[in-house]
C-alpha cells in the first residue's frame, strides 16, 4: 500500500462519525447494511450520513450497491486488512535482531 493511500484512509477514519459508520459496517459483515438501517442505528441525519459514506467510498473503505430500491453499504474488508498490514509491516524494523521485520512498500 502506498503511504498516500494509507494516509487518506486513516484521515477518513479519524472522524468520529465516519469511524462509527465504518465499525457498524464491519460488524454487519459481508452482507452489509441498508443505508436506512444504518441511519436508524446511528441516529444520523440522512444528508450527514450520505456525506460521510461518500468519503469512506472515495478512499476505498466502503462500497455501495443497489438491490432494487435499497442502497446497501459494505465494508471493504481487503482494504481494511491492507491498512492494518501496512501499519504493522515495519513493527520492530529498527530493533536489532528482529526476525519478523518487513519493510512496507
Amino acid at each position: 500500500m502506498k503511504i498516500d493511500d494509507a494516509a487518506a484512509r486513516l484521515e477518513a477514519l479519524g472522524n468520529r462519525t465516519r469511524l462509527q459508520i465504518y465499525r457498524a459496517l464491519v460488524r454487519a459483515g459481508h452482507a452489509g447494511m441498508p443505508v436506512g438501517r444504518l441511519q436508524d442505528k446511528l441516529k444520523i441525519p440522512a444528508s450527514t450520513l450520505s456525506h460521510h459514506i461518500k468519503t469512506l467510498v472515495s478512499v476505498g473503505l466502503v462500497s455501495q450497491s443497489r438491490e432494487s430500491t435499497t442502497l446497501i453499504c459494505r465494508a471493504h474488508f481487503d482494504a481494511m486488512r491492507g491498512l492494518v498490514d501496512f501499519l504493522a509491516a515495519e513493527c520492530c524494523a529498527d530493533e536489532a535482531g528482529c526476525k519478523d521485520a518487513r519493510t512496507a512498500a
